[in-house]
């Protein structure tokens, strides 16, 4: 069975998005909320569900998209996921500090 772990860095993720949506209903932030934790379910049963990450081409490391919102994740092995980061696609990902480090 795959294991989905969410790092350091991408729960705060949702959680800025939520207080975000807040601001205008609480009701859409805990839906969003709910769509993005439902969402990554799909890669229990297949690792490579969501394409390559085109601003880093690692094949391990993708995206799928929920709404305006990319899910970042990695694969570590075929029974664990590690889910990156949750940005607005219009977002740059090279401003995330999450790949900051990463490719610098």
């Amino acid at each position: 069975m795959v294991k989905i772990r969410w790092n350091e860095e991408a729960i705060p993720d949702v959680e800025e998005i939520a207080d975000y949506i807040a601001a205008d209903s609480i009701a859409y932030a805990v839906m969003q909320t709910e769509l993005f934790f439902d969402r990554v379910e799909i890669l229990k049963k297949n690792l490579r569900s969501g394409p390559v990450v085109p601003e880093l081409n690692d094949k391990n490391v993708r995206q799928l998209v929920e709404g305006n919102y990319r899910i970042i994740y990695e694969i570590k092995s075929n029974t664990l996921i590690e889910i990156l980061c949750v940005i607005h696609g219009m977002r740059l990902l090279e401003n995330h500090p999450t790949f900051k480090h990463k490719n610098s």
